[in-house]
């Protein structure tokens, strides 16, 4: 059991630490007026870790035990190195342990072999997080957007749909798409709670979007499955859509997503212009960066 005189030191500890740091170091917007506190205020560190301003105050009064998570979260947001690290889990009586590095997924062969074929239909390949692992030239043209030239570690699905103004307008139904969206990860964290890919990615993400927040605090759940959305593409007019999820058994963390059409309808004939665009604009064939 953690006594009182370590969860005191574990609040100074927190408090030095955030000292140190200035905005433009973890990435927020630096006003340039003058601070009444030296380094980050608590409610900065409290979104960037994806907690309440409340719960992070009773940690730096030593009120509180934080958990695993919430140690790895603060690990990341206070840029504390390996020595920092374990002193403040020792502090708060958890397993210093040490984190295996989370590798990027691979693409699964299987996955990868239907999404090849898949020339006239929007597809791409969802991973952990819903990482964006692989996608289709009809994918791209359905998003108007080249995912390639999105740095790897930030290539990622939620993250398109809350940060490109784009997706915001593609869809019809973008807040519904989004709260969906973001049950979805909700669910899937509940098996990788002390992922650092996650961690990151909902602070990040807190931090940027009240709606995200909000969201992501209401701890609604629900499976990636399937169900219809309205395009509002900038090209091909409206395209109803029908998505659905097909998951691969070698890895279930792996999902291939796809947009078909209903036959000789509107939405058809616009995926098949969608079709011809891709063709003319970019390389044929799937892409991928995750092998």
């Amino acid at each position: 059991m953690t006594s009182n005189a370590h969860l005191a030191e574990l609040g100074e500890f927190l408090k030095a630490r955030r000292a140190e740091l200035s905005p433009r170091t973890v990435g927020l917007p630096d006003t340039g007026g003058r601070r009444r506190v030296a380094g980050l205020r608590r409610e900065e560190v409290a979104g960037l870790a994806a907690i309440s301003t409340d719960y992070y105050t009773r940690l730096e009064q030593g009120r509180t035990t934080p958990s695993a998570s919430v140690l790895s979260s603060l690990v990341r947001v206070l840029h504390l190195n390996d020595d920092q690290r374990d002193y403040l889990f020792e502090l708060a009586g958890r397993d210093v342990g040490r984190r295996r590095p989370r590798t990027r997924q691979k693409t699964q062969p299987q996955l990868r072999t239907v999404l090849d074929e898949l020339s006239v239909t929007p597809a791409m390949i969802l991973g952990r997080n819903l990482d964006i692992l692989a996608w289709n030239p009809m994918a791209e043209g359905l998003f108007s957007t080249d995912f390639s030239e999105i740095p790897d570690q930030r290539r990622n699905y939620l993250r398109q749909l809350f940060t490109d103004p784009a997706m915001r307008s593609l869809y019809s139904d973008w807040e519904d798409s989004a709260r969906n969206a973001v049950a979805v990860l909700r669910r899937r964290a509940a098996a990788r709670p002390d992922d650092p890919g996650l961690t990151a990615l909902v602070g990040e993400l807190s931090v940027r979007d009240d709606q995200f927040r909000q969201w992501w605090g209401g701890h609604h759940v629900a499976p990636r499955t399937g169900g219809t959305k309205v395009f509002n593409h900038p090209l091909a007019g409206e395209l109803t859509l029908d998505w659905d999820a097909l998951t691969c058994e070698a890895d279930p963390e792996q999902q291939l997503i796809i947009w078909i059409a209903e036959p000789d309808s509107r939405s058809s004939e616009g995926l098949r212009f969608l079709a011809s665009w891709a063709a003319t604009h970019q390389d044929c064939g799937a892409r991928d960066t995750a092998g």
